[in-house]
């Protein structure tokens, strides 16, 4: 393993590093506090990268200790050719919970990272996952005339309004440098890699879900025009232990857009679903 210093004085602390699992692929993680009981949350981005998790990391390691890996491939990370599916980072990141020692874990996934935290829930044999959040999750084929959008078809200026209801939060690409754009275009060649065909779910998926015993808590904003409200309220459906919430004034990204509505939608879920009894 190998670890560099916080990110800076002004924000809550935090450590990058690299560790390397037993079927030899490395990851960069960036964590949040501290590992002191041996629980935690693990954050898993989309096609945005890991910058796309970073406020919530932050926010949510005042009560917790916080992982947000960068999936292999993305920000110039390297991506061994064996690993090219949802399932093979599933897979990678139980293995990175072993690795780390953790139990009770609890999984929050950003659109295509909700559909591996789902894949994660299906997969946990060792019992270490204690509940999921899905945020504008992917992963279950869309039911007739729905869609999800994909980013690498729009452009980056269409995707901007379709994924944000708050015009100062859209991506200018004209304020982009080229080293930026170069990230951003490798960033969704690497999507395509993992959940290109077809885009971003699994036919077979849904079926599956009813065994994910955990409870699910699915959060979805109001105005997400890359994954409708109704494919989010159809993939809630699908588990037998899952709270819909839609997140008004919000797009594909309401941990962004409204923080303190996601957190408080959390808290809740916690004390209702995760531990009622305290």
């Amino acid at each position: 393993m190998t670890a560099t210093g916080p990110t800076g004085p002004t924000g809550p602390t935090s450590t990058s590093r690299t560790i390397e699992l037993r079927n030899g692929l490395t990851l960069t993680v960036q964590e949040f506090g501290a590992n002191t009981d041996g629980t935690g949350v693990l954050m898993l981005h989309g096609g945005a990268g890991p910058r796309s998790m970073a406020g919530f990391a932050a926010g949510m390691s005042q009560h917790a200790y916080v992982v947000v890996p960068t999936h292999p491939g993305f920000d110039g990370t390297p991506r061994p050719q064996w690993a090219d599916s949802i399932a093979d980072l599933a897979t990678a990141y139980l293995d990175l919970i072993d690795e780390l020692g953790l139990t009770g874990v609890m999984v929050a996934g950003s659109s295509v990272g909700g559909w591996i935290a789902a894949e994660m829930g299906l997969r946990d044999n060792r019992g270490r996952i204690s509940a999921l959040v899905l945020l504008g999750a992917t992963g279950i084929t869309p039911e007739p005339g729905l869609e999800i959008a994909d980013p690498a078809k729009l452009g980056p200026v269409r995707t901007g309004e379709l994924a944000f209801h708050k015009p100062e939060l859209r991506l200018d690409p004209a304020a982009l440098s080229e080293e930026q754009k170069a990230v951003m275009g490798a960033n969704q060649r690497t999507l395509a890699v993992y959940a290109g065909d077809p885009f971003c779910h699994d036919p077979k998926l849904q079926g599956r879900l009813h065994r994910v015993t955990v409870p699910v808590l699915v959060l979805a904003g109001e105005q997400d025009g890359i994954v409708p409200l109704a494919y989010e309220r159809a993939l809630a459906d699908s588990f037998p232990r899952a709270t819909f919430r839609a997140v008004p004034e919000a797009g594909h990204f309401p941990h962004l857009e409204q923080p303190a509505v996601v957190f408080g939608a959390i808290g809740d879920f916690i004390d209702t679903e995760v531990k009622p009894e305290g």
